[in-house]
């Protein structure tokens, strides 16, 4: 057994003592990476992520392509770092499928409490039928600390997948407050213009920020 094999050993020994509990984000880190890097140390790769992202969180909600700029981290490693990220996202999220929304207030609070936790700006979309029951719900981009990148068109292409009716979006401002920007609010008119196209109804676009949210449809922002 060479040095790093009984390291690791010692490693996974003890998270199966006690878990997490008095664990270091770069030691949770260095675990992870075992599984993804087999035969090097993947202490120095975790430290590197850490210096470069500065927590464990940024870590998981990092792309693929920022990941693997760090030395040492390959394909597979970024891959699994994205993925439990996102696992993570999908298990603390509300679920909404089957529960109906028909009113700004019920999309307001449903969206209040999924992005209440994000530190970077994320963009959900949720997709109903025309009695406002859910179809689908799921976050369809995520940007760097305070800005985001969507297509108009990859959010029709959504709503055409789900057979939806209607379509509510949210995002968030970590660092700001929940007001929409220009920039918010000429994307959404152009949305809300090409989906009226094709028979769809873009509900609302709800805004989040420190504990609030501000409803487009209610500031008289959409056309209705």
């Amino acid at each position: 057994m060479g040095l790093h094999d009984g390291h690791r050993k010692r490693r996974k020994a003890s998270f199966l003592a006690t878990g997490l509990t008095g664990m270091a984000d770069h030691e949770v880190l260095e675990l992870l990476l075992f599984y993804a890097i087999p035969r090097r140390d993947t202490n120095a790769v975790a430290h590197r992520l850490m210096a470069e992202f500065g927590s464990l969180d940024a870590v998981m909600g990092a792309e693929a392509e920022e990941l693997q700029r760090i030395p040492g981290v390959g394909e597979n490693a970024a891959v699994l770092l994205k993925l439990l990220g996102e696992v993570h996202e999908r298990l603390n999220m509300p679920e909404p499928p089957g529960r109906i929304v028909d009113n700004s207030e019920t999309a307001g609070a449903y969206f209040l409490d999924v992005l209440k936790n994000y530190r970077r700006e994320v963009l959900y979309a949720m997709c109903m039928d025309r009695k406002g029951k859910v179809l689908d719900c799921r976050c369809l981009s995520i940007g760097n600390f305070n800005e985001i990148e969507v297509n108009v068109r990859a959010v029709v292409a959504y709503v055409l997948r789900w057979g939806g009716d209607i379509l509510v979006l949210a995002h968030n401002h970590p660092s700001g407050i929940a007001l929409p920007s220009q920039a918010d609010q000429i994307f959404t008119q152009q949305l809300e213009t090409m989906l009226q196209g094709i028979g769809v109804r873009l509900m609302d676009h709800i805004i989040v920020a420190d504990g609030d949210y501000v409803s487009m449809a209610q500031s008289g922002i959409l056309m209705g």
